[in-house]
């Protein structure tokens, strides 16, 4: 409804058009005025009023006819109608409820009465319309609740998907919009290391299957643990053995160190589980491998099932650092030793003959941290 209510008012008589506008002006009423029946459909249309008074006997278009049409408009079916009569009130009551008519009056009118029935009638005409507003808004909002549901839903199933292969702060940084698509190939500068246990196929050749699942629970376990803390990225578990990136998806101020910090705290927390299994009867240890380069990361496998991969030289040379590593020994490249000669204590461990590589390459075994000045 408008600041100042528009009334229409409809009669065939202009002194009576002039008297009803005049009185309701002066109320500080916006007053629109038709002399007859179609004069006034078209004001309804055009002007669209806040309430209408409409005379009963007009010429050709009488005013239950007008008031019906008014009904018959999905726009205007609730628009209030008042019907003005000079006849029989009891009479002309009812044939305007039929016709759909809101109130009455009478003529001559009575002022007092008309601007009451006026207000009054106008008053529940701004209650109803703010009840089509908020249902209006409340049909927005549940519109909007169902995207955000719906986009909610989406997100937890990246979200699914990403925690396969991402610390969880690093998943919730992507879904977030904050960090680009993982899965989406690209090439970047990473390191790698690879986790692997010794002695583990020789316990599994002498262990029941429950004892075997228990040892990589707890193993597993720590290596999750230690991944999220360090802030890298599994590419797979394979039974015993785990490869993890760093570098990728989030950059690291220095990936090389984040990684070797990783290798040492899982030599550790292995060797503490060892004690627990050599109880048992259990000889294992771990070995572990890093190596920096450049790789091609991205989603590899089929519809329905892929996997998170690193393609490169960096990741073989990883691979094999990790298989030539005794128990407890972390064995990195020359490119991660070179990176890092200033902050950890190493001993040289030759040149090794790997798979896949010629010549000897040169690799060193990390002892420890140096400590801070």
């Amino acid at each position: 409804m408008s600041a100042a209510p528009r009334i229409l008012v409809v009669d065939d008589v202009a002194n009576n058009v002039k008297l009803l506008a005049d009185l309701l002006a002066v109320r500080g009423y916006e007053v629109v005025t038709a002399s007859d029946g179609d004069e006034a459909l078209e004001r309804v249309k055009d002007s669209k009023p806040d309430l209408v008074l409409l005379d009963v006997m007009m010429p050709r278009m009488n005013g239950y006819d007008t008031c019906r049409a008014i009904r018959a408009d999905p726009a205007t079916g609730i628009l209030p109608v008042v019907m003005v009569t000079a006849l029989d009130p009891a009479g002309e009551r009812i044939k305007g409820i039929e016709a759909g008519a809101d109130d009455f009056l009478t003529k001559p009118i009575n002022v007092q009465e008309l601007l009451a029935r006026v207000k009054s009638l106008l008053r529940v005409q701004s209650l109803f319309q703010e009840v089509e507003r908020q249902k209006k808004e409340l049909a927005s909002w549940n519109a909007t609740l169902e995207a955000r549901v719906e986009e909610q839903v989406a997100q937890l199933g990246r979200l699914s998907r990403l925690r396969r292969f991402l610390s969880p702060k690093v998943a919730d940084l992507i879904v977030a919009g904050q960090l680009d698509d993982p899965l989406a190939t690209h090439r970047r500068e990473v390191v790698i290391v690879f986790v692997d246990l010794r002695g583990f196929t020789a316990f599994t050749e002498a262990a029941e299957p429950e004892e075997v699942f228990g040892v990589l629970r707890a193993y597993h376990a720590e290596i999750g643990r230690l991944i999220a803390a360090h802030e890298g990225t599994i590419e797979h578990f394979a039974g015993d053995g785990v490869m993890i990136i760093f570098n990728d998806p989030v950059a690291l101020p220095d990936p090389a160190l984040a990684a070797v910090c990783f290798a040492i705290d899982v030599r550790q927390a292995v060797a503490a589980l060892a004690e627990g299994w050599r109880k048992s009867g259990y000889s294992l240890g771990c070995g572990v491998g890093v190596a920096q380069g450049f790789a091609t990361i991205g989603t590899i496998g089929f519809e329905g099932r892929y996997d998170y991969g690193t393609i490169g030289t960096v990741t073989n040379l990883a691979a094999r650092l990790c298989g030539e590593a005794k128990a407890g020994q972390v064995l990195v490249s020359q490119k991660v030793f070179g990176r890092l000669e200033d902050r950890v204590r190493a001993e040289p461990a030759g040149d090794l003959a790997l798979k896949g590589f010629h010549g000897g390459v040169a690799a060193y075994s990390i002892t420890g941290l140096r400590e801070e000045p």
